[in-house]
């Protein structure tokens, strides 16, 4: 994940005040919590057994290695997940941004819950793949 991209996504509040994920979310701007509330439950409800932290001043869950982080943006919000899950998903993400390890969901539209539940699949798949092959 570039850092670049990740430092943006945080203002200086929130950065210096998020010590876990729930202090993120509350210190999000108001129109920006639900949102993110709801990210929040659709990846623990996906992944109940990832470890639930902050990296890179965002939130961030570890399941067997990196799985998923997420970061509020003035328009949109941005998870990241490691390559290639995003690559082998871009059918399915046509008509969002995307870039090799983020896809933008935008702000005035709701999150497509099963298609950040797919994505949250995909990888974990591919952490336990990782961990059987080591």
């Amino acid at each position: 994940m570039e850092n670049r991209t990740v430092r943006r996504a945080v203002s200086k509040k929130t950065s210096s005040s998020a010590p876990s994920v729930s202090a993120y979310i509350r210190t999000a701007p108001r129109e920006t919590r639900a949102k993110l509330l709801q990210l929040r439950k659709i990846i623990k409800a996906t992944a109940p057994q990832a470890k639930e932290s902050i990296s890179y001043r965002i939130p961030y869950y570890n399941y067997h290695g990196a799985l998923v982080w997420f970061a509020a943006f003035k328009n949109h919000i941005g998870i990241f997940l490691r390559p290639p899950v995003i690559e082998e998903h871009k059918h399915d993400l046509k008509g969002y941004v995307t870039t090799k390890s983020a896809v933008h969901f935008p702000m005035d539209k709701p999150l497509p819950a099963d298609l950040i539940r797919k994505l949250v699949k995909a990888r974990m798949a591919k952490n336990r793949a990782a961990g059987q092959n080591a």
